[in-house]
């Protein structure tokens, strides 16, 4: 299923065989919690800026419309008119996020509805059956991302229990997909690395995990709380553990610096809401910098966000009048800067296989970095 074409030293330039199509890797998947990326960006959009995987989350479409509804619908890809691959996160991140509303046992997570508090069980069975409803290309398997810093014994019980849940993962992934009515019957499991920032550990949990034969290996609970340097130090210890011929990624990640850092370090799939949030706050990345579109200096600028870009808002539109819609509240303005910032980021992702296919990665790589670090 997963095909390397060509490498320079760590980095990988791969080619990722799904039920849904192929996704060319390294690759930045666009987030749509709920089946939605924000700032009235729709499907349609997504194509035009180049984006290859949406990522939607379990726990969030199992309160809203609920994973029965969508499957009744058809499941995720018909509910939502989008024929490239979805992935769909566990749930596993909210039980980080939901800290103060949830408790988490052997058998699973209670938690307390963000929405209404009304009372939800979700453990490995239970994610998996709502990703199964939901239909998506690629399930992500149930863990706990252990908050950071974190006390080594914590984390050690955590790796081991997010173990075992993930064995039951697999066990019920494999049921699901042998029955009758299940939608999407060649759905995948990607199994998910945790650890903290302690060593041992990381590599300990990738070696058990990477002997479960899964369709992929994330490397979760990172972006949380430790510096760069730690993020790195981490990929650098436990990428090696990981399968060869099996796709990484590297959960909740980041920047553009990050995602370069990163793939040079062997990892393949990326994520993060970095890229519409911060559009919708006026916050842009282009290919000279970091933009802040509401700098008094681009209240007359009539050229585009990105002089190099070819998105439809660089192709269509100034920066004066981009900041006037944010200044005049108009929600014209973030959809602009949302189709802006998910392109930059598709776009990157393109650059990068081609530098790598090309054996000039490093060089590209310093160039970038170099850009990537200043402030316009």
């Amino acid at each position: 299923m997963f095909k390397i074409l060509a490498t320079e030293q760590r980095a990988r330039r791969g080619e990722f065989d799904t039920v849904h199509g192929k996704i060319q890797t390294p690759v930045f998947m666009n987030v749509g919690t709920l089946g939605a990326i924000k700032g009235a960006v729709s499907t349609l959009d997504l194509k035009e800026v180049g984006c290859q995987v949406e990522l939607s989350n379990t726990y969030h479409l199992h309160l809203r419309p609920g994973d029965a509804v969508v499957k009744d619908l058809g499941g995720l890809h018909k509910f939502i008119n989008w024929d490239r691959p979805i992935l769909t996160d566990s749930g596993g991140f909210q039980v980080f996020s939901l800290a103060s509303l949830r408790k988490i046992k052997e058998e699973g997570v209670y938690f307390s509805s963000h929405i209404d508090g009304h009372k939800i069980f979700m453990g490995p069975e239970e994610s998996m059956q709502i990703q199964s409803n939901l239909a998506s290309t690629i399930a992500m398997a149930f863990d706990e991302c252990v908050a950071l810093p974190a006390k080594y014994e914590y984390a050690k019980k955590s790796c081991e229990r997010t173990y075992r849940w993930l064995e039951r993962c697999k066990d019920e992934m494999k049921r699901l997909n042998q029955k009758d009515d299940t939608i999407n019957k060649k759905q995948m499991l990607f199994g998910i690395n945790q650890g903290a920032t302690f060593d041992d550990l990381r590599i300990e949990n990738m070696k058990q995990i990477a002997n479960l034969d899964l369709d992929g290996y994330a490397i979760g609970g990172l972006a949380v709380g430790e510096t760069h340097e730690e993020m790195y130090h981490i990929l650098d210890v436990t990428v090696p553990f990981a399968p060869e011929n099996k796709p990484r990624y590297l959960m909740g990640v980041g920047t553009p610096i990050n995602i370069l850092e990163a793939v040079d370090r062997g990892v393949d799939f990326f994520d993060c809401v970095i890229a519409s949030r911060n559009a919708r706050h006026a916050n842009l990345f282009t290919d000279n910098g970091y933009m802040n579109l509401l700098n008094a200096k681009y209240e007359r600028d009539m050229r585009p966000i990105d002089e190099n870009c070819q998105c439809p808002a660089c192709k269509n539109y100034s920066r004066a009048y981009i900041r006037h819609l944010f200044k005049a509240k108009e929600m014209l303005a973030m959809r602009l800067c949302v189709l802006h910032n998910l392109y930059f980021y598709n776009h990157l992702m393109e650059e990068i296989r081609t530098a790598i296919e090309n054996k000039n990665f490093a060089q590209f790589k310093k160039e970038k970095i170099e850009k990537f670090s200043r402030r316009l």
